[in-house]
């Protein structure tokens, strides 16, 4: 039996693109894509959830990944979910799931310059709160 394994994130970029090349010239970039949720409590007051996503971007599209997107940044992450172990330096095993992008869309043009066609790299930005740690592996160079 087949399924479906598709993940579609629209949010902001918590930190820049770290981004590797690894044996063979291959890129591999890491994001870190915060997404928000809004709404009223029964007592009438506003509450707010943020989630963090971790995302894998290879090749051509990391590299671009790496070049175009910073914090900040509103971008459109598209692929499928994927979970991962390893052994840490104390011999527990670690699992850790992430988002293996195939599609990445730049979004937000950012400061009016900006949208007006100048060149710029003014981008706003939204804090979230602290952004976890992530998890190490050989696998991935991060």
């Amino acid at each position: 039996m087949s399924g479906v394994n598709k993940v579609i994130v629209v949010g902001r970029l918590g930190a820049d693109p770290e981004l590797k090349t690894i044996t063979g010239g291959n890129n591999v970039a890491r994001l870190s894509i915060a997404t928000s949720e809004n709404w009223t409590d029964k007592q009438g007051q506003k509450q707010e959830r943020t989630e963090w996503h971790r995302v894998v971007v290879w090749g051509k599209l990391a590299e671009l990944c790496g070049k175009y997107l910073v914090k900040g940044r509103q971008c459109y992450v598209e692929g499928r979910l994927q979970t991962r172990s390893w052994e840490d330096p104390q011999g527990q095993k670690r699992y850790t799931t992430e988002i293996v992008a195939n599609t990445v869309q730049f979004l937000g043009g950012g400061s009016p310059s900006a949208s007006s066609g100048q060149a710029g790299n003014e981008f706003p930005t939204q804090e979230f709160g602290p952004e976890p740690a992530f998890d190490n592996s050989d696998e991935i160079p991060f």
